[in-house]
């Protein structure tokens, strides 16, 4: 052979080097680009994940806001409760005052002129009064069911009366059916109203 390589000679041995170190820059460029790919993954993980960990954060941070805000206004709650568990209770002491009987016919639930005096001359004596309750029971005459729905008819007139005539709070008067209890027979149909009185209220 020539002691001198042709260039033919040169480039048949060389070609398959430069081929070679071409797919080795190809394969390196995919990687890099890989490695590239994979790294902004990665930081989109990581910013997605700082921000989902700062709103639990921030949703915590409003949590424990609101859980110390309920426990504030529980706290508010059971001292109003306390005080208003207080005046409840000295309210609670109620007195028997003015006390007035309204007669009616047996079967009638009608107001007559004399239980509408009677009535006017009760309700007269609390215009801006306060600290008062109204027991209103009914008796009347008869059996069972039928004279206790007869004995709460009589009560719920005279109440109409006092709510309507006299604007006298409904949530003052307990109303009772007592049907033909305490003797009814005796005296007959009627409504006994009785006024129950709080001193405390005076002072206040």
């Amino acid at each position: 052979m020539h002691p001198f390589a042709t260039k033919e000679y040169v480039r048949r041995h060389v070609q398959p080097i430069r081929d070679r170190v071409n797919e080795l820059d190809e394969i390196t460029a995919a990687n890099t680009k890989a490695i590239r790919d994979v790294d902004a993954r990665a930081q989109h993980g990581l910013q997605l994940a700082s921000a989902k960990a700062s709103l639990a954060d921030e949703h915590a941070q409003d949590a424990a806001n609101k859980a110390q805000m309920a426990q504030q206004t529980s706290a508010s709650l059971n001292t109003r409760l306390s005080a208003d568990e207080n005046k409840v209770g000295n309210l609670d002491q109620y007195k028997s005052g003015a006390q007035t009987e309204i007669r009616f016919r047996s079967g009638q639930t009608v107001l007559s002129k004399e239980a509408k005096d009677a009535l006017d001359e009760m309700a007269g004596q609390l215009k801006n009064q306060r600290g008062y309750i109204i027991e209103v029971q009914g008796f009347s005459s008869g059996r069972g069911q039928a004279a206790i729905g007869n004995s709460r008819k009589m009560a719920d007139s005279v109440v109409r009366y006092l709510v309507l005539n006299h604007e006298i709070p409904a949530y003052r008067i307990y109303v009772l059916g007592m049907g033909n209890a305490a003797a009814a027979g005796a005296k007959g149909s009627r409504v006994e109203v009785n006024l129950l009185k709080n001193d405390l209220a005076k002072s206040q």
